[in-house]
């Protein structure tokens, strides 16, 4: 019996790679059919974010690990900006899906769990790494903040979104509506990406706090995209990703499993 008549055995082989493509795209033109927020608005953001610290701080802070402090701040603003944006592409998808009744059209067609989490985490990362293009080249041009590693940057963006996608998924397939996606947002994620290194140096902290930093996942994607751009970083970059790796890992892992499964998303 060949494999296109047999009951049970998937038509499209190992891997519905047309079929994980297409999700893959579907969430990229979500997101591009609103370029304005999703694009512009976080370049305008880390704009702002910038042009406060440098007029409310800027000239009356020091150096901060042998760099200007505006310098210093880019990366953080732009490792904050991408993941904020990598969570809401697979949290917002996700939660408009079950909100409006049409997860279904998802979760009906021809893709394994596995499909679904990697078509899911890809509009997440190039959206994420989209954002990090723009704002890289806008502090290229009014900062002069180049790369002094590209390789390390790319890497810890990309890893970044990988995470920051999964987090959203999970976020999402857990909340049942949107008051709970934003209870989520606003009391875990935002508040890990702002203590995380982002507008200053963990050496600033008391003791306890920073043993609290070296367990967080989000303080190494933070430094690791600053050594990328700056050279300068609070911690090995090599330690930053093991642990980002590990963390993703165990991240993905869960949001196969709620997928195979069907939590919270099945009626």
């Amino acid at each position: 019996m060949t494999q296109q008549t047999s009951m049970g055995v998937r038509r499209f082989g190992r891997v519905n790679w047309l079929g994980t493509r297409t999700l893959i795209w579907r969430e990229v033109r979500r997101f591009m059919n609103v370029w304005s927020q999703t694009v512009m608005a976080p370049l305008i953001n880390a704009g702002l974010f910038l042009m406060i610290f440098t007029i409310a701080i800027g000239p009356t802070r020091g150096d901060v690990m042998g760099v200007p402090f505006v310098t210093f701040l880019a990366p953080g603003i732009l490792t904050m900006t991408v993941i904020q944006n990598a969570f809401a592409n697979t949290s917002s998808s996700i939660t408009s899906a079950k909100v409006q009744g049409n997860i279904v059209d998802t979760l009906m067609p021809p893709l394994s769990a596995a499909e679904l989490v990697v078509g899911y985490i890809g509009g997440a990362v190039l959206r994420g790494a989209l954002v990090a293009v723009v704002i890289a080249a806008g502090a290229a041009i009014f900062l002069g903040v180049g790369m002094e590693h590209p390789v390390w940057a790319i890497v810890f963006v990309l890893l970044g979104s990988v995470l920051m996608g999964g987090l959203g998924m999970i976020a999402a397939i857990y909340a049942n509506k949107f008051d709970q996606l934003s209870a989520i947002s606003n009391f875990l994620i935002t508040p890990l990406a702002f203590l995380s290194g982002t507008f200053y140096s963990i050496e600033a902290l008391p003791p306890f706090m920073q043993t609290l930093s070296h367990i967080n996942p989000f303080f190494y994607i933070i430094d690791g995209v600053r050594y990328g751009m700056i050279g300068v970083s609070d911690s090995s970059p090599w330690i930053g990703l093991c642990v980002v790796g590990v963390a993703c890992i165990a991240v993905l892992a869960l949001c196969w499993r709620w997928m195979d499964r069907g939590y919270r998303l099945k009626a």
